[in-house]
């Protein structure tokens, strides 16, 4: 454990993307199978340890120690992991010298092979046995959230850093394969022949679009670029090779089980990149329906014909990756799309259709379609060259997104809570809330929760605030002053706004960011709930 352990204190205190690829790759090449291939697997978000719960854990803690002394504690610093790490209290004697720590690949071995009846005894021996800093990873690694500022890409760029491989071909390879990953490790070394995949129809990187920026368009030519509305789903991958189909989430997770009915309806060979949507297609003339829809299908392992009724699912295709066994990627955008428009033509179903492009003739002609789009689950346009090939990762030039300019309000800060890693020291979670009219008078109620977009001395600023103005806990989360008189005013920042049967306040927001800290404004002069439901109908 004690290597992982060292990557992980050494990557949360370094804060270059160069640094960390070079402590990532020196990792990958010094660690033996497979501690490596859990390690990374780890740092990647591929490892689950299922029979390891934070209750669990507390629990085990408060067998020894007072339970009010445990709270002070975790209020203190903020992060569970660290905390149980910093106060366990071993009962055992130090092992022999050349007893050693277990090793990674021991640990979650013996972990995943353990009986429900078996997991208590073995977790309270294993921290009797870790030291503070490999009980802190093996607590993470349990949890999940490292939280480390290090992305599953990341990682697989270190890999390809270290060996001296493309990173375009282990990012085809990474989604046939499971941890520990030794033949990948196998092959990257010149050990062995490149893997064979468990399933021909794999996931492959997508491109990925910059956002414009200032004077980004002021030199490009409009007429080698074509435009398409950017649609306010996700993004996914359907691949069809061999009788056998998947849906992949941008992030190349496989969320074919949720979605049943596009799947059976992918009467092709090929992969097809769209965006994943709820509602009718073009062929149904029925309205898209928004992300809250959506997600009302996302992150389930089944749905019920109730759902898939109520909730149908399709596919907005835009691009094609390869046409049957054809790789089509080095081919422009031009004829990418010509193929992708006769394979949609070929097998017409109304789980698919061809996302539209939409006719500019300058930069300000669309500019004015970017802020006044014909349907409100339109977010922006997607702006490709005509000539581009289909590359993995975010090249600068090929394709842009233009979004809408967000949409914002004013709203009183609620409730905070401590961050992770770097900002376990500070409360950073922030739940924000508008007035709206209650049995007995103006009350708050919470519409959302953000944790960015705010600089470091900002973060100080509202860190102080919440010590100094808490008027009630609970556990981990802090309540806040706020008044009509007396609150701190945030003006939030948001993609998108639905109605939502889940939330209190009967409204969800789509990527909530603090925009700006309005000391300027009074906490009666904020948004109210009505000005967010006139915006939803409006």
């Amino acid at each position: 454990m004690k290597p992982f352990a060292a990557l992980l204190d050494r990557l949360v205190l370094t804060p270059s993307r160069n640094g960390k690829l070079k402590l990532l790759a020196d990792y990958f090449r010094s660690t033996p199978d497979p501690d490596r291939g859990y390690g990374l697997a780890a740092i990647a978000g591929t490892l689950d340890l299922t029979s390891v719960k934070p209750a669990l854990l507390r629990d085990l803690v408060l067998e020894r120690m007072d339970a009010e002394l445990f709270r002070y504690s975790y209020d203190y610093v903020g992060d569970l992991a660290e905390t149980i790490a910093l106060v366990w209290d071993q009962e055992r004697e130090a092992l022999p010298a050349d007893a050693g720590e277990p090793r990674l690949g021991a640990v979650v071995a013996r972990m995943n092979a353990l009986g429900r009846t078996e997991v208590r005894a073995a977790v309270r021996d294993l921290l009797d046995r870790l030291d503070p800093s490999a009980r802190f990873a093996f607590i993470k690694l349990a949890t999940g959230g490292l939280r480390i500022g290090v992305s599953a890409r990341l990682a697989r760029q270190a890999l390809a850093d270290a060996f001296g491989r493309d990173i375009g071909e282990i990012e085809t390879l990474w989604h046939g394969l499971a941890p520990p990953y030794e033949p990948l490790f196998a092959w990257l070394e010149g050990r062995s022949d490149r893997p064979v995949l468990a399933t021909p129809a794999i996931f492959h990187s997508v491109m990925l679009a910059n956002p414009v920026g200032e004077g980004d368009l002021d030199a490009l030519d409009p007429a080698d670029f074509a435009a398409e509305w950017k649609w306010d789903g996700i993004r996914v991958q359907l691949s069809s090779a061999g009788g056998t189909r998947r849906l992949y989430s941008r992030s190349g997770d496989d969320i074919s089980a949720a979605f049943p009915d596009v799947i059976a309806a992918m009467a092709f060979e090929g992969v097809v990149d769209g965006e994943l949507l709820v509602g009718g297609t073009a062929r149904s003339n029925s309205p898209t329906r928004s992300f809250s829809d959506l997600q009302q299908r996302l992150n389930r392992k089944t749905v019920t014909p109730r759902m898939l009724a109520d909730y149908p699912a399709f596919v907005r295709a835009y691009d094609l990756l390869f046409a049957g066994e054809r790789d089509v990627r080095a081919e422009t955008f031009v004829e990418r799309r010509a193929r992708l428009a006769a394979l949609v033509d070929a097998a017409p179903h109304d789980r698919f259709d061809l996302s539209p492009l939409v006719p500019f003739a300058s930069w300000s002609e669309l500019d004015r379609l970017r802020c006044e789009p014909p349907d409100p689950v339109i977010e922006g346009v997607m702006i490709k060259r005509l000539d581009s090939a289909y590359q993995a990762g975010r090249l600068k030039g090929p394709w842009f997104k233009w979004k809408r300019d967000p949409h914002t309000i004013d709203a009183v800060m609620m409730y905070a809570q401590r961050g992770h890693g770097k900002r376990s020291g500070y409360y950073s979670d922030f739940t924000f809330g508008v007035w709206t009219e209650g049995p007995e008078g103006e009350v708050l109620v919470p519409v959302g929760k953000a944790y960015f977009g705010f600089t470091d001395a900002e973060l100080d600023v509202l860190d102080r605030y919440v010590r100094n103005n808490t008027v009630e806990r609970f556990g981990p989360v802090r309540a806040v002053r706020a008044e009509p008189g007396f609150g701190f005013v945030l003006e939030v920042a948001f993609e998108g706004i639905a109605r939502s049967g889940r939330h209190k306040s009967g409204v969800a927001m789509r990527f909530p960011r603090i925009a700006r800290l309005r000391a300027d404004k009074r906490p009666a002069d904020a948004d109210r709930l009505e000005t967010l439901m006139a915006l939803i109908d409006g």
